[in-house]
């Protein structure tokens, strides 16, 4: 049974995790170091070993490095109850922190939107992208950066191929 259990705001979570490794000025950054970052996420710093870790696996997976059994660290001792209410069945999970959420939204848009969680076409961009376009033809984390760049390179190698 394949049962799609995060919402929009576990699919942020994801996305800001995965994308916490830019390249600033030519730089690998790693924005986890930065404690704004878990504050504005909510997360205690204390779960900032675990977090960095399921980011790394989730990264390695979504770049189709590892295989998602690399995940499975981060869901043990989570659980999923059923409970009625007056309009039908309710999920609820125990044990889930901001690794588990985040692994929980990397499957939810495994189901929901296969193929659209990748990362960004420029090689020298660490970002990754969620391709909401009705053709699915999205290729760089910022057309206005990383798509600009890589035109622009393309361009000039079609003009100056001498």
């Amino acid at each position: 049974m394949e049962l799609p259990v995060a919402g929009p705001a576990d699919e942020t979570l994801l996305l800001d995790l995965l994308n916490t490794t830019p390249v600033l000025d030519g730089v690998p950054t790693d924005l986890l170091a930065d404690p704004g970052w878990l504050r504005e996420h909510h997360i205690d710093e204390s779960d900032l070993a675990r977090l960095t870790a399921a980011r790394d696996a989730l990264q390695a997976v979504v770049r189709g490095e590892r295989s998602p059994s690399t995940l499975q660290p981060f869901l043990d001792g989570v659980a999923l109850t059923p409970t009625t209410t007056e309009d039908g069945i309710d999920w609820q999970f125990s044990a889930l922190d901001a690794a588990a959420r985040a692994v929980l939204a990397w499957d939810t848009l495994r189901i929901s939107s296969p193929g659209r969680l990748r990362p960004c076409a420029n090689d020298e961009c660490h970002l990754f992208l969620l391709d909401r376009s009705k053709p699915n033809t999205a290729r760089w984390c910022s057309m206005a950066i990383c798509g600009n760049r890589m035109k622009a390179r393309r361009h000039y190698r079609r003009t100056h191929s001498d």
